[in-house]
């Protein structure tokens, strides 16, 4: 028994910011950073909340996989930039999608959570604890950048990704997941009292901070030898993965970490010229965008894997069906 993703979906802001807007605030140009990191644009909440978003991904992910809201046994959301604290956010995707018999929790786990969230429900569907599970990523950065700040207010952006499994037959890949609490001030955020939007506040305390070169180091280093180590695990050869669907941080960690493995970078699809750093909503965003546009087939092996706060890192393998 094992879990089978039998649907996806996504849901990004109407509002899209181009880096020739992100220069209005900060000394920065479109050209540098394009050059430094590969991200284009980004989509940011105006009237959108994290729970809005994750109940629309939820909702194009459930119609795709032609799963009833009420057949749903668990749902989990991975985010750290929700608009609510009490109740969950999962609990509020249940209430607006009706998911009455489902168990819902929510997972801090930044850009490594909708790899965590996968394996979280591939352990309950394997186990035949539930049968039926929605997976979500859903964040509004946005509320947590510092603007004024050149290093991370051009990295990211808002938006939300889910996925829907069902217990089914077959193989069970065992994933790789590490984290280093010691090294965790590399990326770090302190908790405020409200959730109020600081788009236009310089205030560093309540905002996003981050040593890049320290990032960048940890992940172009890391997410190599968890993918190895997760091939090898499960017997698998390079030579079987069709994808490489990292998360979407920065295109120079992507091209780094695909020079490492000795792959070829056509292996490792990108979006994040478009959507930038939406920590994790960003693998869930871009497999739908594969599964919509058929770049996704069965048999197909792929490997997701995730990185960044914590700090957090791990892979793991989907058999495409």
């Amino acid at each position: 028994m094992t879990g089978i993703i039998c649907g996806t979906g996504s849901y990004a802001p109407s509002y899209v910011m181009d880096n020739n807007e992100i220069a209005t605030m900060v000394e920065t140009s479109d050209e540098w950073i394009r050059e430094r990191t590969g991200v284009v644009t980004r989509h940011i909440i105006k009237d959108e909340t994290t729970v809005s978003m994750a109940c629309e991904a939820a909702t194009r992910a459930l119609a795709d996989g032609d799963v009833d809201a009420r057949e749903l046994d668990l749902i989990i959301v991975s985010t750290i930039s929700s608009n609510i604290i009490l109740p969950c956010t999962a609990c509020e995707v249940q209430k607006e999608l009706d998911a009455e018999h489902a168990t819902c929790f929510d997972m801090s786990a930044a850009c490594s959570g909708f790899v965590l969230a996968y394996n979280t429900a591939l352990a309950y569907l394997s186990g035949g604890i539930y049968k039926t599970a929605l997976i979500i990523g859903s964040e509004s950065l946005s509320n947590l950048t510092n603007w004024k700040d050149r290093g991370t207010c051009i990295l990211f952006g808002d938006g939300a990704g889910a996925a829907v499994m069902r217990a089914g037959e077959g193989k069970t890949y065992f994933p790789v997941t590490c984290s280093d609490g010691m090294k965790g001030n590399a990326l770090t955020c302190q908790s405020r009292h409200t959730l109020a939007d600081t788009r236009h506040m310089a205030d560093p305390e309540y905002s996003i901070q981050m040593d890049g070169q320290a990032v960048f180091k940890f992940a172009v280093k890391k997410v190599p030898e968890a993918i190895d180590e997760t091939l090898k695990k499960n017997g698998v050869k390079k030579e079987e993965i069709t994808w490489y669907i990292l998360h979407q941080a920065n295109s120079r960690i992507v091209e780094a970490v695909a020079k490492r493995l000795g792959e070829p970078l056509e292996k490792f699809p990108m979006n994040l010229q478009e959507y930038g750093n939406t920590s994790s909503a960003s693998i869930a965003i871009l497999l739908d965008e594969m599964k919509r546009d058929g770049r996704l087939s069965g048999g197909q092996k792929v490997v997701i894997a995730g990185f960044g706060a914590g700090l957090t890192w791990g892979a793991s393998i989907i058999e495409w069906r």
